[in-house]
């Protein structure tokens, strides 16, 4: 054995009892920890508590949250983000880059209601602040040489309409896009592109049931037939018309649904249950049209009609038709014909009016004629509803729900009368009706009132039941407080 050149080596004494391994070897020396001035060795990263659970698991997780703390937990990761968005299914794009570019392909997996409606508008894409344009439904942020000055004439607005939206060959390639992404799509808003962009939707997106199209026209909707499972369809005319301040029209090339896209859409979608036309044109063959094609439509709303007289005749196909809403309509029908001609929905059961001006009282009561077996009438915003129009009500002997809101002009006389009239009342609503008053209630309105199963007055918002007729409905309790 060599011996060891190291002159400051001391061997452990052998002995029998020392172990093998630990003879003839040198001392331990002090660990690097223990030198002055040095540095402890990093220690290895701690392993997250969830990386080491499934995805599947954190899904179920999430589900259970509520939607404002999944938002909050989104924040967390990368990882919790998207699985956070595995989860959502609505989304309201408002900038059209978002679904060029990709982010929302790439964002969400699975989506099943999407809104294109805002991001279709073009934005000046500078973030000071400008003039804003609100007309209806639609809010535009206006660039600076946009702003109309005192002196410049509003027809230069009108020119600038088609300018303020998406091209339609644009909207057509983010179409194409969204349905090879989401092919389980149920719900889609989005501004009428052509043709060939709603085919390839209907291709793609086969259980489509809910669309709503914005500037539509006839041309767009010969695509609509491709929709084999569609049951909810709402239509917007093009907005192109305007009118200046001084009356004068400026619509220029202005189309929109005529009774040829009626025609179209009720060849085409005869699974309708729901349709809903905004500022769409037509006549009596339209409306006729889709009532006997459609034959499962069950709620129709008509907003802001062009529809030429005599349309109200056509109503009378729709022989299921359960709902029928009225909103924002300068008139309903000025000149409807004879009655013997307007027949009625049987299936009828609500009639809905909203901010229309009924200042004919041949359209209104050719309007009750058709809606003879209606259950439910609401009125609301009519402000120019007065007691001469309101009494023929009275007509419609099956109502048992009566509904009034902000109808300034009808009097409590009228509403005595109307209510007294319908033997079936079961429910009545009076809400912000100014010339409905406590003091004119009668007896006989009071003891109506303690046989209604459901009661609402509030004609006025600073005014309570009377004393004189509150007696009559009960009492519920006694005092709250007591000393």
């Amino acid at each position: 054995m060599l011996e060891n050149l190291n002159p400051n080596f001391h061997p452990m004494p052998s002995s029998p009892t020392t172990p093998l391994h630990l003879r003839s070897t040198k001392p331990l020396r002090r660990l690097s920890r223990n030198r002055p001035g040095a540095k402890p060795p990093p220690l290895p990263p701690l392993p997250a508590p969830f990386d080491s659970v499934p995805d599947q698991v954190v899904i179920r997780v999430f589900m259970k949250l509520s939607e404002s703390q999944r938002k909050v937990a989104s924040l967390v990761c990368k990882r919790w983000l998207g699985l956070q968005s595995r989860l959502v299914e609505s989304v309201r794009v408002l900038d059209w880059g978002f679904l060029e570019s990709g982010r929302l392909v790439e964002r969400f997996k699975d989506l099943r209601d999407v809104d294109l409606a805002d991001a279709c508008v073009k934005s000046n894409g500078s973030n000071c602040r400008s003039v804003v344009l609100s007309w209806r439904s639609i809010s535009v942020d206006l660039s600076d040489r946009w702003v109309v000055d005192g002196d410049r004439d509003l027809t230069d607005m009108c020119s600038v309409n088609e300018n303020l939206f998406l091209s339609k060959d644009e909207v057509d390639e983010g179409l194409t896009a969204l349905s090879a992404a989401f092919p389980r799509l149920r719900k889609l808003v989005t501004v009428a592109g052509t043709e060939m962009g709603l085919l390839s939707v209907a291709e793609r997106c086969v259980t489509l049931q809910e669309l709503e199209l914005r500037r539509c026209c006839d041309n767009t909707l010969r695509a609509i037939a491709a929709f084999e499972n569609l049951q909810v369809l709402r239509l917007v005319g093009n907005v192109g018309e305007c009118d200046t301040l001084d009356g004068r029209n400026c619509s220029g090339n202005f189309t929109s649904v005529t009774d040829i896209g009626l025609t179209i859409l009720a060849q085409g979608c005869k699974r309708l249950v729901e349709l809903e036309l905004s500022g769409c044109e037509g006549s009596y063959d339209g409306v006729k049209a889709v009532g006997q094609c459609c034959q499962m439509l069950e709620e129709l709303t008509l907003t802001d009609h062009k529809l030429d007289d005599g349309w109200l005749a056509g109503l009378s196909y729709c022989q299921n038709l359960k709902n029928l809403s009225l909103r924002s309509c300068k008139k309903i029908d000025d000149c409807p014909g004879p009655e013997e001609y307007l027949g009625c929905c049987p299936s009828l059961e609500r009639l809905h009016l909203e901010k229309c001006q009924l200042r004919s009282s041949e359209g209104l009561k050719a309007l009750l004629v058709v809606c003879d077996a209606v259950r439910e009438i609401v009125l609301q915003d009519c402000w120019v509803l007065g007691d001469d129009m309101f009494i023929l009500i009275r007509t419609c002997r099956r109502v048992s729900f009566l509904s009034l809101e902000g109808c300034s002009l009808i009097t409590t006389a009228a509403l005595e009368s109307v209510a007294l009239s319908l033997g079936g009342l079961e429910r009545l609503r009076v809400v912000s009706c100014k010339n409905v008053k406590n003091s004119e209630v009668s007896p006989a309105l009071s003891a109506l009132f303690t046989v209604l199963q459901e009661l609402k007055w509030m004609p006025d918002a600073k005014s309570l039941l009377s004393s004189n007729f509150t007696s009559l409905m009960g009492k519920r309790g006694g005092k709250f407080f007591k000393k």
